[in-house]
């Protein structure tokens, strides 16, 4: 082969384009803008939780008074076939309709919960710290994605993300273990319905106010500022293997925790299965750890503080008390 017919032959590949192997992989192509892979995640892990909820509401709407489940929910009765009738006819009709009387996907059917009860709310939670916490928790998981990490390529980042995205999940596995505990408590004491609401009107003033008050206390704004600004505390850490990655996530996570437990707990107040609260909640706690103004947690502390007043007032001890 003669020197010209060799220069023609790099000349027809190159024309062809780069070679497959030295083209960039989707993976590398992926890891040049982790940030847009962080919130894709997010939206997906986010979207399971809100498709969960959604089936629980949607198995409850034609048999049950949505009203039951919290301020807000009697929206959803245009499509209840029970809506209207007393507690005593709605039993009845759910005992003939229903083969297993009154108990709907993901709910427990009895005051006392056997295990498996337990587990259906504590899936339950789960889910809603994957619809409510996890896209509040996006800005400061891609802020770390776009950090260099010790232990990785710039080309291989995911592995990192992940472990310290779990970390930061197994801190509201934990609550969700604790919050199952309470309501199972609560529900057992009756002082929550079968319904996942209060069974006063005491019980939801007392805690509304109680979240409230937490709005405005040191440790609050303190978490809510490392929540907002996470990047000088990873700087800070740097950390080196997989195993401090996580320890990463879980200490994001418990800061994560003492800035949104109130908010998560005013669902005891509202009713545990009112996705329609699950969705206000979720946008507030994310305008919080997102928009750098002290003012918006202090008027969500007003907020619930007067709101928990007036549902207090309205109570019979309330009213009593009024009256002298």
């Amino acid at each position: 082969m003669t020197q010209t017919d060799i220069e023609a032959d790099t000349k027809s590949e190159a024309a062809r384009g780069t070679p497959r192997d030295r083209r960039p992989s989707a993976l590398r192509r992926l890891a040049r803008n982790p940030r847009a892979v962080v919130f894709a995640s997010v939206a997906v892990a986010a979207l399971f939780g809100w498709v969960y909820l959604a089936a629980m509401v949607v198995d409850m709407v034609p048999a049950m008074d949505m009203g039951e489940l919290g301020p807000g929910m009697a929206l959803f009765n245009a499509f209840n076939i029970f809506a209207g009738l007393s507690p005593e006819a709605r039993a009845a009709l759910a005992a003939i309709c229903l083969p297993e009387g009154a108990s709907t996907f993901g709910m427990p059917n009895a005051e006392i919960w056997s295990v498996g009860d337990a587990g259906l709310v504590f899936v339950m939670w789960v889910m809603m710290a994957l619809a409510m916490m996890l896209p509040s928790a996006a800005p400061m998981i891609a802020a770390f994605a776009e950090l260099p990490q010790p232990m990785t390529t710039r080309s291989a980042r995911v592995a990192p993300v992940v472990v310290l995205a779990l970390g930061y999940l197994s801190v509201w596995v934990g609550y969700a273990v604790l919050a199952t505990a309470a309501q199972g408590v609560l529900t057992a004491a009756r002082m929550m319905s079968p319904m996942m609401s209060p069974a006063t009107m005491v019980i939801a003033g007392t805690t509304l106010v109680a979240a409230g008050l937490y709005q405005f206390t040191p440790a609050k704004l303190a978490c809510l500022l490392r929540c907002q600004r996470p990047i000088p505390f990873f700087l800070e850490k740097r950390p080196a293997s997989y195993l401090e990655v996580y320890r990463l996530g879980i200490i994001q996570g418990l800061l994560c925790l003492g800035c949104c437990w109130a908010l998560m707990t005013v669902m005891f107040a509202v009713g545990v299965m009112n996705v329609i609260w699950i969705a206000v909640l979720g946008l507030l706690m994310a305008v919080e750890k997102t928009v750098f103004r002290m003012w918006i947690p202090r008027a969500v502390g007003v907020f619930l503080i007067l709101w928990g007043g007036f549902v207090l007032a309205l109570s019979d001890a309330g009213r009593a008390l009024l009256a002298g």
